[in-house]
């Protein structure tokens, strides 16, 4: 799959999430098997570009090519400067976010918002992809709400305006994240434009993905919340994909060593203060569904050192790994 003149090693991306798609949660994924992983999403506000938070967000040091910044906001000049800032600063691909269905960026007319005014979306379109020379993407949904479900004549707009590359949530804005995505919807959207098009919403196994993307016709699949806590997510759909075998899940000693390295890459990252805090999050969606998690969270959650996190999630994993041992040998 190419975007512009880049080509991807698949057609698996990992969706932006805020608070979650970091530079060591992005790595992480794309050594798993993501063809493409994006930053969390940037402001247009010039003014919070100097802060540490939005700078940590386009930190995309040592990351595989191509690097992807995903902006935000409802002005079409200052989405353009936005675009051009980051690019200058080492973003191979711009991506626009008109997808998020959050309180917050929609009461600013943003994100999924946008898609209630389709001149304002052209100008912010033309904006972005006239500012910059590398391919500009968007992601969107199939519309603001069930009445308004304008998701095509959307992505005929961004392929008219320049727009290399189009992810669609599939659902609307006044969804969110209930019921069933929409895929006769992103199909729909898919046969109105001759762009990539890339399937996102509850793509959660491999045989899932199979199945989206038939029903679809999508070039690519983005897995979101499937992801936290299970990035090999995207080592198992690759390799149903290409061989329509069921790969094992990981064993808990791959998952305990995995979930040990992600942490050391949070605290280098973040610090050890708020590595550790950004790390209680990840350290519940891994222990997920896993013997005695509850009461393992409920402590580890309340340590405050790197160490003492380490230490609670090595003892947790090898009491896992010994039970399940003891149960293969019974």
């Amino acid at each position: 799959m190419r975007i512009g003149h880049y080509k991807l090693k698949n057609n698996l991306f990992l969706a932006p999430m805020a608070g979650v798609t970091d530079r060591p949660f992005r790595s992480l994924c794309r050594k798993l098997g993501a063809g493409m992983a994006a930053s969390e999403m940037v402001s247009s506000n010039s003014l919070l570009w100097g802060s540490e938070k939005t700078k940590r967000r386009a930190d995309h040091t040592g990351e595989e090519e191509p690097r992807a910044v995903q902006i935000v906001g409802s002005d079409p000049a200052l989405m353009a400067l936005a675009a051009r800032y980051n690019a200058e600063r080492g973003a191979q691909i711009i991506d626009i976010n008109m997808g998020c269905p959050a309180k917050k960026i929609c009461n600013v007319y943003a994100g999924s918002a946008l898609m209630q005014n389709a001149k304002l979306v052209a100008e912010i379109l033309q904006a972005v992809v006239q500012s910059v020379d590398v391919p500009v993407t968007l992601k969107i949904r199939t519309g603001w709400d069930q009445a308004n479900k304008n998701g095509a004549a959307i992505a005929r707009l961004a392929e008219e305006c320049g727009i290399q590359a189009l992810a669609v949530h599939g659902r609307t804005r006044a969804d969110a994240f209930q019921g069933e995505a929409e895929y006769d919807t992103i199909a729909a959207i898919k046969a109105a434009v001759t762009i990539p098009v890339i399937a996102n919403g509850d793509i959660t196994t491999p045989e899932k993905a199979a199945h989206v993307l038939h029903r679809t016709g999508a070039d690519g699949l983005m897995i979101g919340r499937a992801a936290q806590g299970n990035p090999w997510i995207f080592r198992e759909i690759s390799h149903f994909l290409s061989t329509g075998e069921t790969l094992a899940p990981p064993p808990v000693t791959e998952v305990r060593d995995t979930l040990l390295g992600h942490l050391e890459t949070l605290y280098v990252f973040y610090g050890e203060y708020s590595g550790v805090r950004m790390a209680r999050k990840h350290i519940s969606w891994y222990s997920k569904g896993l013997r005695d998690g509850a009461a393992f969270r409920h402590r580890v959650n309340r340590v405050e050192t790197g160490a003492a996190q380490v230490a609670m999630v090595r003892e947790f994993f090898d009491t896992q790994a010994q039970a399940q041992a003891m149960e293969l040998a019974a």
